[in-house]
């Protein structure tokens, strides 16, 4: 029969090698302040004895952990599926490998588990995955002593935030294609690219010359409005005043004055309102709009999963579609999608520089621009 050990202590290791506890102490936490054959002489005894530091003894004595917690409000799975997520999470992992620091995902499930579940965790920061602004783990946050960071907001005192300026680029990308569209279509042998900026006319105008001397039709494919997340179909004048979600209330409020702009009718644009960022919803939500569809409209997408879903969903009923996203991903640009550039991975390092760092200076304004 098996018989029980003692567990191994930092005194064994001590008296092994002939130090002080102190000085054992020193060698796994201060390992500076002891001579390099002390110390070599106290890991030697550790190796011989099988000790191991306490991980847990020596966090709670120093009052961290070295772990970073990345608090997401979306299924768990999607931080691995979805591309945009991942480059998130990659640049928040980036820096947690410069900094000797661990990762914490902290997955929040919309119930009233969501505050204790992220309070309790074992870690010295937050960065916070963009979320609504009547989310209550924002208030615990921001009241917690630890540093956080938020991406995409909604800004909140005590959290800092770093994003892009959504309205703008969504406004820009909108007013571009309306205009594009409007334009004359492309001369036999010419580049097949209008010279009216990074639009490419191929996508927004196409060679029957459907658009000519008219915008195309604007349809929008949304991000959730709520915390409830449900899927609908609806028009303008069907939106509320204000989405609680930033990011998704920042690119409506762009749409909308580019539409408008554009002399056209925002309250009888068709939105469909997708309940998750995936290209099945994408495509859902393409079939709902399609009836509602003239040949040539101008779908735009609040992501390029979003758009390309749509796209998947319409290219058969729909040839003459035109499609905007968002992320400038491969996968969008290989389909002519026009999109904005919206660098996650740099957004992740940024806001995991700042969680460990909150007295650094870095932007919290991340630079767009328009691809395609």
């Amino acid at each position: 029969m098996p018989t029980n050990r003692r567990r191994v202590t930092l005194k064994d290791v001590a008296a092994r090698a002939g130090v002080s506890l102190m000085t054992a102490s020193y060698t796994f936490t201060r390992p500076a302040r002891v001579a390099d054959a002390t110390r070599e002489r106290v890991h030697r005894a550790a190796g011989e004895l099988g000790y191991h530091p306490d991980a847990v003894g020596r966090a709670l004595k120093s009052g961290k952990t070295r772990q970073l917690g990345v608090v997401f409000g979306e299924h768990l799975v999607y931080a691995f599926d979805d591309p945009q997520a991942a480059k998130f999470l990659a640049g928040v992992a980036e820096v947690c490998v410069e900094e000797g620091q661990g990762l914490t995902f902290i997955p929040t499930r919309g119930d009233a588990g969501d505050v204790d579940r992220v309070l309790s965790s074992a870690v010295d920061a937050f960065v916070l995955w963009t979320t609504t602004e009547d989310d209550p783990v924002l208030a615990a946050v921001a009241a917690d002593p630890r540093p956080a960071v938020i991406q995409g907001g909604p800004a909140r005192t005590g959290i800092a935030c770093v994003t892009q300026n959504d309205e703008e680029a969504a406004r820009a990308i909108v007013a571009r294609a309306l205009r594009d569209g409007a334009a004359q279509p492309r001369a036999e042998g010419d580049s097949g690219r209008l010279r009216t900026g990074d639009i490419s006319g191929k996508a927004l105008t196409d060679d029957a010359g459907h658009g000519k001397g008219r915008s195309r039709r604007p349809v929008v494919i949304s991000f959730p409005l709520d915390r409830g997340r449900t899927a609908v179909t609806t028009t303008g004048s069907g939106l509320p005043a204000h989405v609680p979600f930033p990011v998704t209330d920042a690119r409506l409020r762009g749409y909308r004055a580019a539409v408008e702009q554009a002399g056209l009718d925002w309250a009888e644009t068709p939105v469909a309102v997708v309940a998750r960022n995936t290209r099945a919803d994408g495509a859902a939500a393409a079939r709902a709009l399609a009836p509602r569809l003239p040949p040539d409209a101008l779908v735009i997408a609040m992501s390029d999963e979003l758009a390309i879903g749509a796209r998947e969903a319409l290219r058969n009923t729909h040839p003459g579609a035109a499609y905007l996203g968002w992320d400038a991903s491969p996968a969008a640009q290989e389909l002519g999608v026009v999109s904005v550039a919206n660098p996650l991975r740099d957004q992740g390092r940024r806001c995991a520089r700042l969680a460990l760092n909150p007295e650094g200076h870095a932007e919290s304004e991340i630079p767009w621009s328009i691809t395609g």
